[in-house]
């Protein structure tokens, strides 16, 4: 989940070099913690937060194959 989630990010900001993305692994819930560069957040939010959302809805489906709920936190 932490590589689709770097690789999605990656694709969408100007530095991908910026881009940082930790997992903290729980029993039946994984958190994904995703930072980029300041001037790259607002491409990673989408207007009304649109591409955040879409990324937690793949996200949320390759989890659901993997019995297993994981949210995804946009770290500013």
């Amino acid at each position: 989940m932490k590589e689709l989630i770097k690789y999605i990010a990656q694709g969408l900001v100007d530095r991908p070099d910026e881009v940082e993305v930790s997992e903290i692994d729980g029993s039946q819930t994984s958190v994904i913690e995703l930072q980029v560069a300041k001037e790259d957040l607002g491409k990673v939010i989408g207007k009304q937060g649109r591409t955040a959302r879409a990324m937690r809805t793949i996200l949320s489906a390759a989890s659901a194959k993997m019995k297993k709920r994981t949210v995804l936190e946009i770290i500013e």
